[in-house]
């Protein structure tokens, strides 16, 4: 696989969340559209749509359509980071 992007109403938000989170930095942005990369070959892309909804779990009025699995040394810090990046937690 050569990346993924995902639907969102804010790339430029999204993208800054998951490039804090992960360490990847940025290949490419517009207004529209912003790329993530890394060393690993995969690039992590955000685009923007116009009525976006996000997905709400557990429930499922906006049902997930799918969702991004990372591997972490250290399970809590990375729990942590995300939080205060502005994750949400059920």
């Amino acid at each position: 696989m050569r990346g993924v992007t995902l639907d969102c109403a804010d790339p430029q938000t999204l993208a800054g969340f998951y490039g804090a989170l992960t360490g990847m930095r940025e290949l490419f942005s517009t207004d529209e559209f912003v790329a993530l990369t890394d060393d690993s070959g995969c690039d992590l892309g955000f685009q923007r749509v116009d009525g976006y909804r996000a997905p709400q779990w557990p429930g499922q009025d906006v049902p997930q359509q799918f969702h991004l699995d990372f591997r972490a040394d250290d399970l809590d810090a990375m729990e942590e980071l995300a939080l205060e990046l502005g994750a949400a937690k059920p």
